[in-house]
């Protein structure tokens, strides 16, 4: 490739970085600095251009200690930076076992460790060196695990991804994107920089790996500059995407009331729409996207069910439960000490937390999963009356009753939670106090009216604050 060639590198990540720069006002620039040949040529051309403008440039090295030449490579990029004069940072991980393989693992912790290093630098805009090869690559890999429009999409280039990142003031972007790996290894050649080599990069038990020396070579036999093409259908897909995300904000926003989703609205729609809106719907609450065969069994059971049925589905996240005619996404919570199902028989039951009021503003209990409050209000228990009892805090048995007003009547625990709506899988996390054998307070419901009065003196409403 010829010098004029290699020239049009520096142009094209010019470019990038002054439209992104348009966009993330920075006095800083980063790069992710591994040492290979690709992050090698742009902490390159990353220098020449943070010369020219005037602004400062950080180079962050992660070192995972996988290999036996990890130290080495870290030696290796912080010479280089040195030699350039660029500002350097490393960061060490440890990989732990896991069922997702070692390169999902150093990825997730990488790009931990990335944002934490532009956190404690000051930095709000992070390049990597992914180029058109990668794109290719990434889309390839997407369709040969079936993915959709997202999949297809390919490596955006820019994005803010602080699920990723732990950072949201981070932008990362990919000004190399259009660059083919021949451009940036005629570049690195052409102007004798040095780099490592990662051996792991020709391992083929790697998905990527086994594309890049089986497939691609085949590919580019057969199909010359696919890369190109491959990357205008990714362009392709970002476009549908966008307008499915557009659509599924706008189903959402019909469906959704507070934190739910109304089933009755969601049986208006195709089955594709109400799939495209849930996925959506996950991702504002920063959960994994399910397979397409997990969405279908969990709109059969939660949506096809009868009316006041209570269902509930397992996502490797949280739960994704049924209560009157509403879809709630619901957190894994641990079971607490003493909670029970009080319809179930046969059960050895934890006698309450004995306790007594000592005029604190709260008291937390952790076995309960949470902390009582006792606010100051006008309608209360006399203070001093509390005082002296021997408190309990415990979880409902079965049979408790309470009395919310003198002028209404006194019925379960079980008809106050459906008057109040309270679904039934909250229900068994919600502690009741009694003094002696007279239930007082029942959290999610209220207080009993029974020693609550007005009038001077300092009362006494207590209220409950779980924990998660």
């Amino acid at each position: 490739m010829s010098r004029q060639q290699t020239g049009t590198l520096p142009l094209t990540f010019a470019r990038a970085l002054d439209a992104l720069r348009a966009d993330v006002v920075t006095p800083s620039i980063a790069i992710a600095y591994s040492g290979g040949l690709d992050s090698s040529a742009l902490l390159h051309v990353a220098h020449a251009y943070a010369r020219e403008h005037g602004i400062a440039l950080h180079a962050f090295h992660v070192h995972h200690g996988i290999s036996e030449n990890a130290d080495a490579w870290l030696a290796h990029c912080e010479q280089a930076c040195a030699a350039l004069g660029v500002r350097f940072a490393t960061r060490r991980v440890t990989l732990a076992k896991t069922k997702s393989g070692v390169e999902a693992a150093a990825r997730k912790l990488r790009y931990a460790a990335l944002g934490d290093m532009a956190r404690e630098h000051g930095v709000r805009l992070m390049l990597t060196a992914h180029h058109l090869d990668d794109q290719a690559e990434t889309v390839l890999l997407q369709l040969l695990r079936g993915s959709g429009t997202a999949g297809l999409s390919g490596m955006d280039s820019a994005n803010a991804a602080p699920e990723l990142l732990g950072n949201p003031d981070l932008v990362m972007a990919r000004p190399l994107l259009p660059v083919s790996r021949a451009e940036l290894e005629a570049y690195v050649s052409g102007h004798a920089i040095s780099y490592v080599e990662d051996e792991s990069n020709t391992h083929p038990r790697y998905a990527r790996n086994a594309l890049r020396h089986q497939v691609m070579p085949a590919l580019a036999q057969a199909f010359p500059g696919f890369q190109e093409r491959f990357a205008r259908s990714a362009s392709h897909a970002q476009s549908a995407q966008r307008l499915l995300n557009e659509l599924a904000v706008q189903d959402l926003s019909q469906c959704l009331e507070g934190d739910s989703i109304d089933v009755a609205k969601l049986r208006t729609m195709s089955q594709d729409r109400a799939y495209n809106m849930l996925r959506h719907w996950f991702h504002t609450r920063a959960l994994r996207m399910p397979s397409t065969a997990w969405l279908a069994e969990m709109v059969t059971q939660l949506v096809e069910a009868r009316h006041d049925a209570q269902l509930l589905v397992t996502h490797p996240d949280c739960y994704i439960r049924r209560h009157r005619d509403r879809l709630y996404i619901t957190p894994k919570l641990p079971d607490l000490a003493g909670m029970r199902d009080p319809d179930d028989e046969g059960i050895i039951v934890k006698a309450g937390q004995l306790f007594r009021w000592s005029g604190e503003a709260q008291i937390e209990f952790p076995d309960y999963g949470g902390t009582l409050h006792f606010d100051e209000a006008e309608e209360g228990f006399d203070a001093e009356w509390l005082r002296g009892q021997q408190l309990t805090i415990d979880f409902r048995k079965g049979g408790e009753r309470l009395k919310p007003a003198h002028n209404r009547p006194t019925r379960g625990l079980k008809y106050h939670y459906q008057a109040c709506n309270v679904p039934a899988w909250e229900r068994g996390r919600l502690p009741i106090v009694s003094a002696g054998r007279e239930l007082l307070f029942a959290a999610g419901i209220g207080m009993d009216c029974h020693h609550v009065r007005q009038g001077p003196g300092k009362l006494i409403k207590l209220r409950w604050q779980p924990s998660q």
